[in-house]
């Protein structure tokens, strides 16, 4: 291992704990070598080349490192070669660990000029890991002040960048304090607090930290770093920070990333891609795996990568003691299930909050301790990855269009995992959709639309409801059943979660719509109305199409079970759009369905109903009056349709099937009357055609009026036997009958 040092850091020898680090040779060739085929009898002339560089770079170094007073640029040629040489190489495959001390040593030292040192802070490009020595030595020249107020800033424009490369964090925790104190510079207050965020932890909260937060804000207002800062230190210490805070996850931190990010993605590709063999990650995993970006980097967790107690030698890890209570358990340790449950109590969670997401552990100990802030570090992290890194809302990131679909999926699995929907995708959801192609990631996005949180009306109107219907009018059938089917998914969602919190009134879900119950009512009840009115424009664009209609009625099985199977007091009747297409489908599973879809309505709103005569004191919920008179005018046409043959006649909705007999005589149609019975329905034709070849094999007449009496019993039991039992619960619950054959007398027409 090449090892160059300061005089400064020969008092404190950089220690690399990582198996994985990255050593010279494989610097040399744009990648890592396997130790066991290290030895090379013959250098290739790439090989020589790659020497020659890093000669170059040798010699850069040692001249930055011996530069003792104040060098111009303009007037320098040597000076102007080193610098050259320092940026070609970290741009073509990214600096070495051992580099960044001297480079930061003299970029913050105050001995060159700005614009040089610029130069050499937008040129620290990591190849693998960053040395926490190398950033605890260049933090201490900001004591000193030998640099500009711009430089410092720039300097910590980069540390939060690179803050997931650095190898190790302790010391730099021990420097909190010291970035504490910098708040009050106006200009660099946004960019120490982002940095405090990430080095924040429950012992870093202090009252005197939190008044002077309180004294900044009411001196600047409302800035939201600062709000940042003090939403974290309340959920560690809620009895501390007393002051009501805006509840609703935003941006909080401007994008600090400047040159760097792009650079470390293409210094990363073109390392990996140069390498024989497909290599772990560079921050020290064990695995192989494919070349990925920003996202797909960080979910594995890498070694060394647990905030405090990193392992001290090699030696020692072959003794760690994985049950030991006195220190944090190594995250990266953590292989079973019985390790957790041992360890639950005093496991940190990786700095890399993205390597949370395909660890089935750590899920498990996010479902159990609800650690809030574990939680807002995920959604912090997540919400700027999905910003930065979306292909529609970024020109660049088109061709990186199936990695981001698989980061994609990560997430909707992790949310189906800890079955709730994570904020952040919610805040991406609601910026992205205005400006998304309805193609682009399209399972994926549909698939997050279906967790999103409850919010208020207002702004699931104009964020999702709005932009989605655009999309949904203008698109193919297949993307309308799409999108039905995720907003059936989401309806399930939210009702599932009324189930589980439905004793616990203080769940922070129920606060942010203000009202507890009413809320959550309101905010179904408009996706329902939402969701009717989309599915009857279709239904007209689209010539009812049985596809289509089949998700509609999908989606209604849903919500015509609310009141029993989810206990909410809300019951919504599909529109008429929707009934009557239904009804009069051409195909028999869309009326099966219809039927039970009717069945389910009337056994909740009998239930509802026997539940408020029964109640002695006032219900706060009730259905209203209009919700039962739609039931019996859609149960009057059904009945007058598929049984009395009475629905032209009898069929009193607004948008129903009444007709003068005048009109319906002009049509020239025989026996109009029987025209949608159980015999005569197109959807059911071919079934009477079926069972009047068993039942009269050598007539070939087939005369349907043959079923009637005996026959038209016959005929039920055979409907039946087809799998029809939506019908026949629908039949058997709605229809006074008088026959032998009845099986059961189910009560009144009307509830």
């Amino acid at each position: 291992m090449w090892r160059r040092h300061s005089s400064k850091t020969q008092k404190q020898p950089l220690q690399v704990h990582c198996k994985n680090q990255t050593d010279l040779s494989a610097w040399r060739k744009g990648g890592r070598t396997d130790p066991e085929k290290s030895v090379q009898n013959n250098q290739s002339p790439g090989d020589q080349k790659n020497d020659s560089k890093q000669d170059s770079f040798e010699q850069a170094l040692s001249y930055f490192e011996k530069v003792q007073d104040h060098v111009s640029l303009k007037k320098n040629s040597v000076l102007q070669k080193h610098l050259t040489t320092v940026e070609s190489i970290a741009l073509q495959r990214g600096l070495p660990p051992e580099g960044f001390d001297v480079l930061l040593n003299v970029a913050l030292s105050g001995k060159l000029a700005d614009t040089v040192n610029t130069r050499l802070l937008k040129s620290l490009i990591p190849a693998s890991v960053v040395p926490e020595t190398s950033v605890v030595s260049s933090v201490s020249w900001l004591c000193v002040g030998k640099c500009s107020g711009n430089i410092q800033l720039l300097f910590l424009r980069w540390l939060i960048t690179i803050f997931d490369f650095i190898d190790h964090k302790e010391q730099l925790h021990a420097l909190y304090g010291f970035f504490f104190s910098f708040l009050q510079d106006e200009k660099m207050c946004p960019y120490v607090c982002h940095l405090l965020y990430l080095l924040t932890r429950k012992e870093s909260v202090k009252p005197f930290r939190i008044r002077r937060l309180l004294d900044l804000q009411a001196k600047m207002g409302m800035q939201s770093h600062l709000q940042a800062l003090l939403s974290l230190y309340k959920l560690f210490c809620p009895e501390l920070v007393t002051i009501t805070l805006p509840g609703k996850m935003k941006t909080y931190f401007k994008n600090s990333d400047g040159p760097w990010k792009a650079a470390i993605n293409t210094v990363r590709r073109r390392n990996q891609e140069n390498s024989p063999v497909s290599q772990p990650l560079f921050l020290g995993t064990a695995q192989p795996q494919s070349r990925k970006r920003k996202w797909n980097t960080q979910l594995i967790i890498p070694a060394s990568s647990t905030n405090k107690n990193n392992l001290k030698e090699d030696k020692e890890k072959n003794h760690v003691d994985l049950y030991s209570t006195n220190e944090s358990f190594p995250v990266e340790q953590l292989q079973t299930f019985s390790q957790l449950l041992q360890n639950i109590s005093h496991l940190e969670f990786p700095s890399q909050m993205g390597s949370v997401l395909t660890n089935p552990l750590l899920l498990h100990y996010m479902n159990c301790i609800k650690d809030e802030s574990i939680y807002l570090r995920l959604y912090y992290w997540m919400g700027q990855t999905l910003q930065e890194e979306c292909t529609w809302c970024t020109a660049d990131n088109n061709e990186y269009e199936e990695e981001f679909k698989d980061f994609l999926e990560t997430v909707y699995k992790t949310e189906c995992f800890l079955q709730e929907g994570f904020s952040s995708c919610e805040e991406f959801l609601y910026k992205s959709l205005p400006l998304w192609d309805g193609l682009c990631c399209r399972s994926q996005i549909l698939r997050l639309v279906s967790w999103i949180p409850l919010s208020s009306f207002s702004e699931m109107k104009s964020h999702l409801y709005d932009p989605l219907a655009q999309l949904f009018f203008t698109s193919s059938l297949y993307f309308k059943c799409s999108v039905l089917e995720s907003l059936k998914q989401l309806l399930q969602n939210w009702l599932n979660w009324h189930i589980i919190n439905l004793d616990s009134e203080s769940d922070s879900q129920f606060h942010s719509l203000n009202t507890t119950l009413s809320g959550l009512v309101n905010v179904v009840a408009e996706l329902i109305h939402f969701v009717g009115w989309i599915s009857t424009v279709a239904l007209r664009l689209e010539h009812n199409p049985t596809f289509l209609l089949y998700f509609i009625l999908d989606f209604y099985e849903t919500v015509c079970d609310m009141y029993l199977r989810y206990n909410l007091p809300l019951l919504i009747m599909p529109p008429a759009g929707v009934f009557y297409p239904a009804l009069l489908s051409m195909d028999s599973v869309s009326l099966n369905q219809l039927c039970y879809i009717m069945y389910r309505y009337r056994t909740n709103l009998v239930a509802a109903k026997e539940n408020e005569l029964t109640k002695k004191k006032i219900l706060q919920f009730k259905f209203s009056s209009q919700t039962y008179q739609e039931y019996n005018q859609y149960i009057i046409a059904m009945v007058g349709c598929l049984w009395t043959s009475s629905a032209f006649q009898k069929d009193v909705h607004p948008q129903g099937l009444h007709m003068d007999d005048e009109l319906l005589k002009k049509t020239t149609v025989q026996e109009f009357k029987t025209s949608f019975n159980i015999v005569y329905h197109p959807a059911m034709m071919g079934y009477a055609v079926l069972f009047l070849q068993q039942a009269w094999p050598d007539d070939t007449t087939f005369n349907f009026s043959l079923i009637k009496g005996k026959k038209w019993n016959w005929y039920l039991e055979y409907l039946y036997a087809q799998g029809l039992k939506g019908l026949k619960v629908f039949i058997e619950s709605s229809i006074n009958r008088v026959s032998q054959a009845s099986r059961s007398k189910a009560g009144n027409v009307q509830v």
